[in-house]
């Protein structure tokens, strides 16, 4: 997500369609860009930031105040046009439009209840939902119906909405998905992630803070904070795969992150071979760092297809197995004869990484010994990333020693848990590890 209300006679709907482009590895479904002007303009669509918006399409959206926009990375069950992000509504007092990253845990519960009194909904969506709850409340102001709503709901959330006067920013109490706050000369920014600052020229302040409600409008921004737990719990996730390499979330560097921690799976995951190599895009990072701590030459190994989005979020297995074959392609030349250490971010499904070892042994290569940057990924996610039941996880049914011959490596290592919490210290929050050890900071 990103949004912008504009302080500088700025042409939002530009601003927040490059914007979306930097983020695009968070979200492949959809996209869309809503503009507040006298009325509430909105364009969306199936399929990629590109194939959604052409100059004729966002010269439409021209002379907004405000604009926020939207890539969506759905689950399985509700991949359909109508839930395509912003959600754009009518209120006694407006219009209203909305982004939002994440799920709510009580989503159904609190449908069900404004099902019961009347409330008719259009969509699967969870946003949905707290749009209706902002506007059953807002007699009481529009302050008080977002914290009361935003006391209703439980879950992982990060949340931009937009009015003809406001553009509203919140992250959920736990701080669970990230959310950034940056400015465009007198302008601010929200986004996902503070990569897309740089795109667009903005300067990074802050991170929004865990169950911080930020209210921009005219008049400059007010902050209004919410009651939050002790302990935050940002998805330790973030690190390992959705964040851009080159993002900082809550005072942590991603590069850095992923860096120490294939160093430190050098350190766990010892072994005697002639080369590393990373598979693209965020093993890449990892495989440097277990280079330079292993002292084996770090090498390039595979030609990625840079027109083929991320396998993991792809809608079926089909999919995703088709879509290792065409992102990437071994270098013959690098990789015959050679005994290859391959460095990947985690395996969830299994699917990449047999792909991937079949695809080094056919291009030469002598022995593909697989290290993992993080833990096996062994419970399901509950908090909007896609892995719903444990019986799509690997590393729920099998040990490590079983997934090595399913996936036919000569060695399997994964970096522990407590490796990777070392690579996030210096934070000053607290980590969701929930998908590798079932423990969930709210259910």
């Amino acid at each position: 997500m990103i949004g912008i209300y504009d302080q500088n006679g700025l042409d939002v709907q530009d601003i927040v369609y490059f914007g979306l482009f930097a983020l695009q590895h968070r979200g492949q479904e959809s996209a869309g860009i809503a503009v507040a002007n006298s009325e509430m303009l909105y364009h969306k669509g199936m399929g990629w930031v590109g194939d959604v918006f052409d100059e004729q399409t966002l010269n439409s959206l021209k002379g907004g105040k405000a604009a926020i926009g939207h890539v969506r990375y759905s689950t399985s069950s509700d991949r359909m046009y109508t839930n395509a992000q912003p959600l754009v509504t009518k209120y006694k007092g407006g219009t209203m439009a909305f982004t939002h990253e994440g799920k709510l845990v009580n989503a159904e519960s609190l449908r069900r209840d404004l099902e019961e009194a009347g409330t008719i909904f259009q969509t699967n969506l969870d946003i949905e939902v707290i749009a209706n709850l902002i506007a059953r409340n807002i007699d009481s102001g529009f302050e008080e119906a977002l914290k009361k709503t935003v006391g209703m709901v439980k879950g992982a959330y990060a949340l931009l909405m937009m009015t003809e006067e406001k553009l509203v920013a919140v992250r959920d109490p736990l701080g669970i998905r990230p959310l950034a706050l940056g400015k465009l000369d007198d302008s601010f920014v929200v986004a996902s992630e503070n990569c897309a600052f740089d795109t667009i020229g903005a300067e990074f302040i802050r991170d929004v803070k865990p169950g911080e409600i930020l209210i921009i409008d005219k008049d400059g921004m007010t902050s209004i904070q919410t009651p939050v737990p002790l302990e935050s719990a940002l998805c330790i996730f973030e690190f390992v795969y959705f964040a851009r390499t080159d993002s900082t979330i809550d005072g942590i560097s991603v590069y850095a992150a992923r860096k120490e921690s294939g160093a430190r799976l050098a350190a766990e995951h010892p072994v005697d071979a002639d080369l590393v190599i990373g598979v693209p895009d965020s093993g890449i990072t990892a495989a440097i760092g277990y280079a330079e701590a292993s002292g084996i030459a770090y090498g390039e190994g595979f030609i990625k297809n840079r027109y083929v989005g991320r396998v993991f979020i792809r809608s079926s297995q089909q999919m995703r197995e088709q879509g290792v074959r065409i992102k990437l392609n071994a270098l013959r030349r690098m990789v015959k004869g050679k005994r290859l250490v391959v460095i990947d971010d985690s395996i969830v499904r299994g699917t990449t990484s047999k792909k991937i070892v079949e695809m080094l042994r056919l291009a030469g290569a002598k022995e593909v010994h697989m290290r993992i940057s993080s833990p096996p990924v062994r419970f399901p996610c509950p908090y909007g990333i896609d892995i719903e039941t444990t019986d799509e996880l690997i590393g729920h049914s099998y040990d490590v020693e079983e997934i090595r011959k399913i996936i036919g490596a000569a060695s399997l290592g994964y970096l522990s848990l407590e490796g990777l919490l070392k690579t996030v210290e210096g934070s000053g929050c607290d980590f969701c590890r929930g998908c590798f050890c079932g423990k969930y900071p709210i259910i």
